[in-house]
């Protein structure tokens, strides 16, 4: 039986000012926490983090820290551009 991966990632609130291509841009990655009985969120984390995190374990638990909110999700996506194999987007599943 193996041991199930955890990942910590600390998020913020999507800034609505900014479309996705500006997040990109300053290495920030747009994504959305859902799951049953709950308002989706729209946040961005740290690009960076994410895709080592992902690269290496993409059957991780993520903990993903919102404020005062604690989050345990799966990725149900990810959002590849193939021809430079860059994520643009993210959809988290709570656990």
């Amino acid at each position: 039986m193996s041991e199930q991966t955890i990942v910590k990632i600390t998020a913020e609130n999507r800034a609505t000012d900014k479309n996705p291509r500006q997040l990109r841009s300053e290495g920030l990655l747009p994504a959305t926490i859902y799951g049953k009985g709950m308002d989706s969120k729209s946040i961005q984390i740290n690009a960076h983090e994410f895709n080592m995190a992902y690269k290496n374990a993409k059957d991780a638990v993520y903990e993903i820290a919102l404020g005062n909110e604690t989050f345990k999700t799966v990725v149900q996506e990810a959002q590849i551009q193939y021809s430079d194999n860059k994520i643009m987007n993210v959809e988290f599943k709570l656990a």
